[in-house]
């Protein structure tokens, strides 16, 4: 097994000391100290499954995430949106929704969740189970491998009738989805981040909801979607986490035994290239809304893949990323324009958004004084201090998230999605070796592509 060790400790980053074993390709392995807590990731491949086991005495519950990728596509989002939902329902062993829940209640209040999510051009399918660690209950039953069983039920013995799924479950499901695409359009500030990727990318495929689409809810039944599942099952790029006080040899022969996925090519998704624009696209959507939502859609020519990623988390942080930062400072502080303003970056796909919410006759101003900082990040208008302080807290933030077991996946399933393979120690050294040229340089690939502005009907009183 190989592993390479870092350590990361609360007040400055050591080094990295490698030790290699060249006998075991499918594995590695990296350390992070904070305050004498470690964490160690090992992986091997098995067959169709990549499982990482990251081992921590910190927690008296183990932490199982199953997460499923796959290219974001319009011909199948919706059936994959379905998917996780159905899945949770019921097995063959435990076949209704009552007898699953009363089961995870027989493990010692297991928790089991489901959510979907987009990385770049990705759809992710997360399944989630937090089960206590039989060491601290006194009990010989072997949670943790009951857990993974249930794990395994859920994949590779769902409920089925007559070579489908449950079809009372997956109606059930499918009403369950329309709600929550449709309750997207009572959430103003999600709306307009919706309507903004929806413009910005516009026949792109990470223009998709990561729910699907409302008009293809009806046509899936169960025979058709359990048909779609077969399919993942065989194409998807599935990895298992195991978090807690265990080992990958303690779990190696369970998780072989449990997960049967045959082994699959694997390859990176590549992002489609927009065409330039030759001048800002403006959409103005106009709702019975109190509070403008003003959204700006930049492409920032820059992913976690590349160089110059830390870069470009610096330049949001001084910008838009933080308390501190330019625009919460300037629109929401000095010029009181805004309830909210904030960026974000999407680490996958090359794309930073601005958010604010506003009253729509605010817009005019709201929207120079957001060009206005911009374009000081531009001309390199930002002071050392700006720089040190965003450094640390983009480090506090890394090492908090490290603190949780769901943490420490979500940093470590970056670089599955990425072709780039670093560990954290490497990453927030990045971070502080980021310079003043450096912060000027990446500012200089990112351009404003889409303003969007949910805004009140003319007339309406406010």
């Amino acid at each position: 097994m190989c592993f390479v060790w870092h350590q990361i400790q609360e007040n400055d980053i050591c080094l990295p000391i490698y030790l290699t074993d060249k006998r075991e390709k499918n594995c590695r392995g990296y350390e992070i100290k904070r305050s004498g807590y470690m964490f160690r990731e090992e992986v091997k491949t098995i067959g169709g499954l990549r499982l990482h086991v990251i081992p921590t005495k910190k927690y008296k519950t183990n932490t199982l995430v199953l997460k499923m990728k796959a290219p974001l596509c319009e011909r199948d989002i919706t059936m994959r949106a379905l998917v996780p939902y159905v899945l949770q329902n019921a097995t063959e062993r435990h076949p209704s929704m009552k007898a699953l829940r009363t089961y995870l209640d027989e493990l010692y209040g297991a928790t089991l969740q489901v959510d979907l999510a987009k990385k770049g051009e990705n759809h992710i399918i997360t399944i989630r189970m937090d089960v206590a660690n039989e060491k601290f209950l006194g009990t010989t039953s072997p949670l943790l491998r009951e857990a993974l069983t249930l794990f395994s039920d859920m994949l590779f013995r769902p409920l089925t009738e007559q070579g489908g799924f449950s079809a009372a479950i997956v109606e059930q499901e499918k009403r369950a989805l329309k709600q929550k695409i449709q309750s997207l359009f009572d959430d103003k500030m999600r709306y307009a981040q919706h309507r903004l990727i929806e413009e910005m990318y516009k026949g792109s495929p990470y223009a998709l909801d990561v729910h699907g689409k409302l008009s293809d809810i009806d046509t899936i039944d169960a025979k058709r979607l359990y048909k779609h599942y077969e399919h993942m099952l065989k194409h998807d790029e599935i990895d298992l986490y195991i978090v807690g006080d265990v080992a990958l040899t303690d779990v190696e022969h369970d998780v072989v035994e449990r997960f049967p996925l045959e082994a699959r090519s694997l390859r990176s998704t590549e992002t489609t290239t927009l065409t330039k624009r030759t001048s800002v696209q403006e959409v103005i959507e106009k709702q019975h809304v109190k509070q403008g939502k003003l959204h700006l859609g930049y492409r920032t020519n820059t992913t976690y893949n590349d160089a110059d990623y830390d870069a470009l988390q610096v330049w949001n942080g001084i910008f838009g990323g933080f308390a501190h930062s330019k625009l919460f400072m300037n629109v929401r502080e000095k010029a009181s324009l805004a309830y909210y303003a904030a960026s974000r970056i999407e680490s996958h796909q090359g794309m930073m958004m601005v958010m604010a919410g506003i009253e729509p006759s605010n817009y005019e101003r709201a929207l120079e004084i957001i060009h206005a900082q911009a374009e000081a990040m531009r001309n390199g208008q930002f002071s050392d201090e700006e720089i040190i302080q965003t450094k640390a807290v983009i480090r506090n933030q890394l090492l908090e998230t490290v603190d949780t077991a769901r943490g420490m996946i979500e940093i470590s399933y970056h670089n599955v999605i990425a072709t780039r393979q670093r560990p954290l120690d490497e990453w927030l050294e990045a971070i502080e070796k980021v310079t003043y040229e450096d912060i000027v340089r990446v500012g200089e690939k990112i351009e404003l592509d889409t303003i969007y502005f949910l805004t009140e009907k003319e007339g309406e009183k406010k």
